[in-house]
Parts: C-alpha cells; structure tokens; sequence
C-alpha cells in the first residue's frame, strides 16, 4: 500500500482478525512497530498508528501502547488480546458432513497487490475494491445474532495460505472432504484479467506446489481460476461451516452488516481430508 494511512488499516483489520475468527470479542491491542526513522519521516509512522487505531476503535477494543524498534524497513501490526465464553470458541475442526462452507469476502488481493508493485493495474476499482474488503473488520461475533452465532460448527480466516490451504485446515482431522464450488467463489474486479497477464504472486505458487496435491482434479478447471485457490491474501474473509437449512437466513444476515459478496462455496462429505473441485456446489 502506497498509502501509510490504509496500510495501517489494513494491517489492524489483519490482526484483529484472529480473534474473530475464534468467535471472540477483542479487548486490547499493543502496537508492534518497525521504522526507518533515519530515511521515512515521522509523519509516515503517524499516519500508519491512526489508521491503525481506528480499526482498534471500530473493534470495540481499547489501544495501550505498544512496542517500538528501528529497522531498515517499516513493518506494522497489533498483539490482540479478546474474549469469548469457553462454550462458544470456534475452532478450525469442527465442520460435520452435509454443512456447507461460507466465504465472505472475495478472493483476489494478492494478484491485485502484485499489479500494484508491478505498475500494471489500469482498473482503479480493483486497488479501491481490494483496499475496502481489507480494511473490512471480520466483525461477526459482535455484530450477529447468537441464535446464528450458535449454528457455526467452525470457522477460520483466510490469509496468506490461500482459500485451499486454509480450507484444508478446516480438513485437518483426516475424516472430511469438501466439495468446493470453483466458479461458486466471489472474486474481486479485473482479478482474472490480472492474473491471465501473469500477475501472480510468488506465495500463490509457493501454495500451489505445497497444496495441489489434496485438490482434484484440477486439471479438469480454467487454470486461472485454480490459481484463485491459491492466491495468497491479505486480511481475507472468514470461512464458516454451518448445517445447510441455516445457511440462507445466515447470509441475508452477513449482506445486512456490509458483506454484501459472501456466498456458499462447498460442501463438507466424508472423506480423507482432500478438496475436490466442481463448477458449482
């Protein structure tokens, strides 16, 4: 991000993001700060801390300083401390055969910041539209139901591991497959374009060598869309995996507080913990 003002948003959201995806409340946040201040003023940090602390802010969590150093280049995050009753953590396992795997937000940001580095993003609506679902807060827990809350069997959040590697998390017991709908997946603007050009980034394909073993069958699918499985994000969506008689009342409710994109994207059967590729679930 070229501007410090949305980085720091966006690298809040980031780390906020982890408590959410637990079903958690957060409660506080310590900066974690690395800055050139011999070549970058002062009034990059500035502005990176109060695009920060207003994501703090819209959390409902309260910022307490933090922990600073001098590095060659900047780096910026938060240590996020939350809450959730013991009887509602979501965990990454869970998920039970018939449920269905939500997303919701789109995929596409790592192509989409390739572009950026690489000066070859001509549609502006992709940058703007990959900047406001990364700095949109994964804030469920506080802002649903519990009634809806209650029907979520797991959850977790996709960063840089990619929809398939962090579906795959959700697989990690061995005893599951998921069904998973490639064109069923909302993607950001122009993100195909890109990534017919070659824009892909280098932790896409690092995902794709270490996971395409456990997708089947690829070969079967538009190569660029399996690269969406794989492309790397930032500060990506929540999957959820919930019975499927709720999934429709669950995502009117995600539209109403802003995740206007989310959708059904698979299946959990039994299986052996591999993801097998459809056109649509």
């Amino acid at each position: 991000m070229d501007d410090p003002h949305v980085w720091g948003r966006v690298a809040a959201a980031n780390s906020l993001s982890d408590v959410f995806a637990m079903g958690g409340s957060p409660l506080i946040a310590l900066n974690i700060v690395g800055f050139p201040v011999k070549t970058l003023d002062m009034s990059v940090l500035e502005a990176v801390l109060a695009g920060g602390f207003e994501k703090v802010k819209e959390a409902g969590a309260f910022l307490l300083g933090g922990h600073s150093v001098e590095d060659k280049e900047p780096k910026y995050g938060l240590v996020v401390y939350g809450e959730v009753r013991i009887d509602s953590v979501w965990q990454v396992t869970g998920a039970r055969p018939g449920d269905v795997l939500l997303l919701t937000k789109p995929i596409g940001t790592g192509v989409v910041a390739t572009a950026l580095k690489a000066d070859m993003l001509e549609d502006e609506r992709s940058l703007q539209e990959a900047i406001r679902w990364m700095s949109t807060l994964n804030d469920l827990p506080r802002k649903l139901d519990p009634a809806l809350l209650s029907l979520i069997h797991a959850c977790t959040d996709v960063t840089g591991f990619g929809l398939a590697g962090h579906s795959l998390d959700m697989l990690s017991s061995r005893k599951l497959n998921l069904i998973l709908g490639i064109r069923d997946i909302p993607l950001l603007p122009g993100v195909l374009d890109l990534a017919s050009s070659g824009l892909i980034p280098a932790g896409t394909y690092n995902n794709r060598i270490e996971y395409e073993d456990r997708v089947f069958d690829p070969m079967k699918h538009d190569d660029v869309l399996m690269d969406m499985l794989f492309d790397a994000q930032t500060s990506g969506g929540l999957l959820l995996a919930l019975p499927e008689d709720g999934a429709e009342s669950f995502l009117v409710a995600l539209r109403d507080i802003g995740f206007e994109l989310a959708a059904v994207i698979g299946r959990f059967t039994d299986g052996k913990g591999d993801i097998e590729i459809v056109d649509n679930i």
